[in-house]
């Protein structure tokens, strides 16, 4: 049984940093790429950042200079680290994953259950 599992969500104030981590779990063949979605209130889900699993990163223009994105192969995870936080950042953040389980050995989509975070102005 494959999944992601988000934590270090939480309420910040405008300026301040926050950290996002994510592992998967389970029987995995292969990681691909990793990521990070957020879905702000009355928007739809958007891409955040990514990381191949050579190490190539992705962000979105909003948050370019601000977020980092980083992934240790070996333990399974990716972090997002967030600093000078706006309040537009608010929003679930969820875990992606493009990987291989091994009890497939086809490529899937997964994705962690979200974690919130606010930031206060």
């Amino acid at each position: 049984q494959v999944q992601l599992v988000e934590s270090g969500g939480g309420l910040v104030q405008a300026g301040g940093s926050l950290g996002l981590s994510c592992a998967a779990s389970g029987l995995i063949f292969k990681i691909n790429t990793m990521g990070w979605y957020r879905q702000c209130p009355g928007k739809q889900r958007e891409l955040v950042a990514s990381i191949t699993s050579g190490g190539i990163t992705n962000y979105a223009d909003s948050v370019k200079g601000r977020f980092t994105v980083s992934r240790d192969n070996a333990k399974n995870t990716v972090s997002l680290q967030m600093n000078s936080l706006k309040p537009e950042d608010t929003a679930v953040y969820y875990c992606n994953a493009d990987l291989i389980p091994w009890s497939t050995r086809r490529l899937a989509d997964y994705w962690g259950q979200g974690t919130q975070v606010t930031v206060s102005s």
